[in-house]
């Protein structure tokens, strides 16, 4: 018998219970069913596929059909796990209706449970109109890479009066109706205070110890993504290294003719 699908209902459920939430990004099949497995409560299909899987500076060039392509791959692989995709740059920035149409797109031709789109304030009336046609969403707030320019780098949100602004968006997301938010690359007092005033759970990347669950990019958790490591990352393998050894043997044994041998031919 098939194990129970996780569902917005359970998310907001285990912050009620105070039992933390744990979610992890995976962008493809055999990833998706590994961590699957592994009892994670949530899958993030990420737009951080741009850097850590297309080798992009920044998660900006990511598409729509991009985003259902790894989304779909993904969901054929996930059992249990709830299935979120990100929405990318550019598919809901221009309007309501456009932001509806992208996340009508996502939740009918890929079998995602949910999406996640990133702002506050601004993007309020847009998580409002899904919530309505039946499209949960989960919020981001703090450090939202999509603005990184805006930003002007990958920056810690949310130090001194600018907490303020972390906190209206916070809390503009769930009037809207979102089911969660992720806190990204804040101070941990204020991931603390915005889960503490929240009745949603928040998720954090950066956010501290005291938000009702953590995420981080699977990649970077198993040391295979090395071109930069953020502070808020823990390194739970180092697969890259154990990759390249693994091929660099490889190599050696076709090399000197000892790969296949007998045993990998067929009589």
């Amino acid at each position: 018998m098939a194990e129970k699908r996780v569902t917005i209902t359970d998310i907001i459920r285990m912050k009620e219970e105070g039992r933390k939430i744990a979610m992890i990004t995976a962008y493809d099949y055999p990833f998706a069913k590994l961590v699957d497995e592994a009892g994670v409560d949530i899958i993030l299909v990420g737009d951080t596929l741009g850097m850590v899987v297309l080798g992009y500076d920044t998660t900006l060039p990511v598409d729509m059909d991009t985003m259902v392509h790894h989304t779909k791959a993904v969901c054929r692989g996930a059992r249990r796990a709830l299935v979120v995709a990100d929405m990318p740059f550019m598919s809901y920035q221009i309007s309501v209706e456009q932001a509806m149409a992208n996340a009508g797109r996502l939740m009918k031709e890929t079998g995602a449970g949910a999406v996640k789109l990133e702002g506050g304030e601004r993007v309020r009336e847009s998580i409002k109109a899904m919530v309505e046609a039946g499209i949960p969403v989960m919020g981001h707030v703090g450090m939202t890479p999509q603005s990184v320019h805006g930003f002007g780098g990958f920056k810690v949100q949310g130090k001194g009066e600018a907490a303020e602004r972390v906190k209206r968006d916070a809390r503009a997301v769930q009037e809207a109706g979102a089911f969660s938010v992720v806190l990204e690359a804040m101070p941990r007092e204020l991931g603390k205070e915005i889960s503490l005033e929240l009745t949603i759970p928040t998720i954090g990347i950066g956010g501290g110890p005291d938000c009702d669950g953590q995420v981080l990019v699977l990649h970077d958790l198993l040391g295979i993504f090395e071109e930069f490591v953020p502070k808020f990352v823990k390194r739970y393998a180092e697969m890259a290294g154990q990759v390249r050894e693994a091929v660099s043997a490889y190599v050696d044994d076709v090399k000197k003719g000892a790969f296949p041998t007998d045993k990998e031919s067929y009589d």
